[in-house]
C-alpha cells in the first residue's frame, strides 16, 4: 500500500467533495420544504389531499434510490422537450438534485408528520381560541417546536443522504467517491484511495452521528 500519491491529488479531491456537500445540502433543503408540504397533506382533513400524499410517499419509499437517479436523468430532459417543445440541456447535477429532493421529501414528510403530532393537541385549540388561523398556528407555534423536536431525526437523514450521493456515478457526476475512484485509476492505486475515501466518509458520517445524539440529550433535557 502506497498512500504517498493522495496529497498531491488531494485539490482533485475536494472538488469532489464539494459537489458532494453541494448535493447533500441543497437536496436537504429542498426535500425538508416539500417534505413540510407533504405532511400537511397528509395531516389534512381532505381526503383527495391526505391519500395524494400517502401514495407518494409510499411510492417513494418503496422503490430503491439508484432507480429514481437514473430515472430522473432521462425523464427530466424528455418532459422538459415536451413541455417547451425544444431540446433543453439539464445535465447530470440537476437531475441528481431533482431525484434526491423528490426521494428524500418522502422519509421528511414522515419525520415532519411524526414531529407535528408529538405537539399536545391543546396547543392548536388554544391558538384557535385566541383566533389565530390554522396557517398561524401551523407556521407560529406548531412547527417551530416540532422542528425543534425532530431536529436530531432530520441530521440522520441528512447523514444517511450524504451517503447516498455516492450514487450519481451510475450518471457520471464527478463526486467525491467517483472522484477517488478515477485519480486512484489514473494513478495506478485504486485500492488506495477507495480505502481513503471510505475513511473520509467515515470520518464525516462518525462525527455527524455523534453531534446527533448529543442534541438528542440536550434536546431531551
Amino acid at each position: 500500500m502506497d498512500f504517498s500519491q493522495i496529497i498531491p491529488a488531494l485539490p482533485g479531491l475536494w472538488e469532489g467533495m464539494a459537489m458532494t456537500l453541494q448535493l447533500m445540502v441543497m437536496g436537504v433543503i429542498g426535500g425538508v420544504i416539500l417534505g413540510t408540504l407533504l405532511a400537511l397533506m397528509r395531516l389534512s382533513s381532505n381526503v383527495l389531499l391526505s391519500k395524494l400524499a400517502a401514495t407518494y410517499v409510499n411510492y417513494f419509499r418503496s422503490i430503491p434510490l439508484l432507480l429514481v437517479i437514473t430515472w430522473f436523468y432521462f425523464a427530466v430532459p424528455f418532459i422538459l422537450r415536451w413541455i417547451t417543445g425544444e431540446d433543453t440541456p439539464v445535465g447530470a447535477f440537476a437531475s441528481c438534485l431533482v431525484a434526491f429532493i423528490m426521494f428524500e421529501a418522502a422519509y421528511f414528510c414522515e419525520i415532519v408528520r411524526a414531529g407535528i403530532q408529538a405537539i399536545p393537541k391543546g396547543q392548536m385549540g388554544a391558538a384557535q381560541a385566541l383566533g389565530m388561523s390554522y396557517g398561524q398556528t401551523m407556521r407560529l407555534i406548531i412547527l417551530p417546536q416540532a422542528f425543534r423536536k425532530m431536529t436530531p431525526l432530520l441530521l440522520q437523514q441528512s447523514i444517511i443522504l450524504f451517503q447516498d450521493t455516492s450514487l450519481v456515478y451510475t450518471v457520471g457526476l464527478m463526486d467525491f467517491l467517483n472522484a477517488a475512484r478515477s485519480r486512484g485509476d489514473i494513478l495506478g492505486q485504486p485500492h488506495e484511495f477507495l480505502i481513503f475515501a471510505g475513511l473520509v466518509y467515515f470520518t464525516i458520517s462518525f462525527a455527524a452521528s455523534q453531534l446527533v445524539k448529543l442534541l438528542q440529550k440536550r434536546l431531551a433535557v
